[in-house]
């Protein structure tokens, strides 16, 4: 029973699903893959389960491939490959990974060698292996708009998700005034490496002047929209002239828009699909940011819970609910 027990496994989903009752979601033998040329193979130890993780396992990710193993964030060993790599501890993420390849939520994981990157020294695995979506579109999208500098205000709209924790982190080790909009009290105290203005959305029915009168109604130069069209008045009218707005996500697509705010604004709006960047590119964009882990300035996510594969329908369905928890697989 020990040997079956400890036996390799990697979760497989072979198609689509209406929902988690009807998602077939087991944990199959994985005997250890022998690494091609210019590839490496990395023993898991901790793999994030995200949000994209569960729609991707269920089907609503259009570029997904079946069957598959899920999973696109991990931190591990590599066990063979580049001799230079072996034994090294690795972490990352892609785009591709777990949704047009072989995922993490596996005890093996293939990747290119270009996608190998070092784990930040002084974090655990478990949080090695939750940091990689979020604060890779975080980063992307600041890197994209123009990194925050000091002397910016950096606005961050849904600041309680996970990406905009990351973006608030970013904003604040790049010494900008950063101000969070969220629902609800904030997690920043002791988080963020600077002060952060918080302002709870549920008080201030108007966002925008809310960010006016914070900034001496100059607004922000970098608004960073994590949730979209619920936010996309306040946003367009908290942004200084010249500013930028990113946008990861939203609910409605169709917004109202005005033209002539926007070209007199001298506003540019940046769209940001985690989703197409692979493992090489989202690995380059953590290597980035590995020197702010390991000196403090960068925290990772705290991790509320672990669970085995065979317990990975349960941690899909935290996920889904809505949970800001952040929670991983041990494979």
């Amino acid at each position: 029973m020990s040997a079956i027990l400890h036996e390799p496994r990697a979760l497989r989903v072979n198609g689509k699903a209406a929902n988690l009752d009807a998602l077939h979601l087991h944990a199959a033998p994985q005997p250890e893959p022998v690494a091609s040329p210019g590839h490496a193979v990395v023993r898991v130890a901790a793999a994030a389960v995200n949000p994209s993780d569960v729609k991707a396992a269920l089907g609503l990710m259009p570029q997904a491939v079946w069957p598959r193993t899920p999973g696109r964030d991990f931190a591990g060993t590599v066990v063979s490959g580049p001799s230079e790599w072996v034994g090294r501890e690795v972490y990352g993420s892609g785009g591709d990974v777990g949704i047009t390849r072989d995922g993490s939520h596996a005890r093996y994981l293939v990747l290119p060698e270009a996608a190998l990157r070092a784990k930040p020294q002084g974090i655990s695995m478990d949080e090695a292996g939750a940091v990689g979506v979020p604060f890779v579109t975080a980063y992307e999208g600041f890197r994209r708009s123009g990194m925050p500098q000091a002397g910016q205000t950096v606005l961050v709209l849904g600041a309680n998700g996970k990406v905009g924790q990351a973006a608030v982190q970013l904003a604040a080790q790049a010494g900008a005034r950063v101000i969070a909009v969220q629902r609800g009290p904030g997690p920043f105290a002791g988080f963020a490496s600077a002060p952060v203005d918080v302002v709870d959305a549920r008080h201030h029915a108007d966002v925008g002047a809310q960010v006016r009168e914070l900034t001496d109604g100059r607004g922000a130069h970098i608004v960073y929209n994590t949730v979209g069209s619920a936010y996309f008045e306040a946003a367009n009218k908290a942004m200084a002239k010249g500013a930028t707005q990113i946008f990861i996500a939203t609910h409605d697509r169709a917004v109202p828009f005005d033209i002539f705010a926007f070209y007199r604004g001298m506003h540019t709006y940046v769209g940001i699909d985690s989703l197409a960047m692979d493992c090489v590119a989202s690995t380059a964009q953590l290597d980035a940011m590995r020197e702010g882990f390991e000196r403090g300035t960068l925290k990772p996510f705290p991790v509320a819970r672990h669970f085995a594969l065979d317990e990975a329908l349960d941690a899909y369905r935290l996920v889904l609910s809505g949970s800001t928890d952040r929670v991983v697989l041990r494979p």
